[in-house]
């Protein structure tokens, strides 16, 4: 009975200490938070109009920069639960590409984000929040967004430039058929026909 007495008390000192050192961590993440909240800002440039009319049915990008451009506010709580709502964005991307920007390039540099939001929810969603870490990631983030948005400009560029290139060609084609084609004499209106002179039949005798 002596030793279930001293078990018990043991149990109830460790939850103790577990919820003290909680509150500690606790308290010094609301610290951070300030600082947290001064370096959150996600940059997501405008694309060009071509670029928006491609991804225009591509739902899972909007929601993403949508998701993205709302900053959370009041508590660090807030951007702990922003991380784990982005880290599920970002894996949704790879979903429903647009055929032209379904490509390794672009393929690629959206598993680099993601690699970089999920770091990032890993490190903001600690017990306690390794400040340096999170404050890196940030601009990190921001250029993995800018080299996204940069290839899918990239990409649309190049097929213009093909287009216009097809085009060009083609007008060449039609130029080199017209020069190949024999050019026909019309013959000439004032020259009357010549007739030979019909003889008579007294004639041939």
């Amino acid at each position: 009975m002596l030793f279930s007495i001293v078990v018990l008390f043991s149990c109830q000192d460790d939850s103790n200490k577990r919820q003290q050192d909680i509150a500690r961590n606790d308290k010094k993440n609301e610290q951070i938070f300030s600082k947290i909240d001064k370096a959150w800002d996600f940059t997501i440039a405008p694309s060009s109009p071509t670029v928006q009319n491609l991804a225009g049915n591509w739902t899972e990008w909007r929601l993403f920069k949508n998701e993205l451009e709302q900053k959370p506010k009041s508590s660090i709580g807030a951007f702990k639960q922003k991380a784990r709502t982005l880290s599920k964005k970002v894996t949704e991307l790879n979903s429903n590409i647009p055929s032209v920007f379904d490509k390794p390039e672009i393929r690629s540099r959206l598993m680099t984000l993601g690699t970089k939001i999920k770091s990032l929810d890993l490190y903001i969603n600690l017990d306690y929040i390794p400040q340096e870490k999170v404050l890196k990631l940030i601009p990190e983030v921001n250029y993995e967004l800018a080299s996204l948005q940069g290839q899918m400009e990239k990409i649309v560029k190049k097929s213009q430039i093909r287009l216009e290139e097809g085009e060009a060609e083609m007008i060449r084609s039609l130029g080199r058929d017209s020069l190949a084609r024999p050019v026909q004499k019309i013959p000439s209106q004032d020259k009357k026909p010549k007739f030979e002179a019909l003889q008579t039949p007294a004639e041939n005798k």
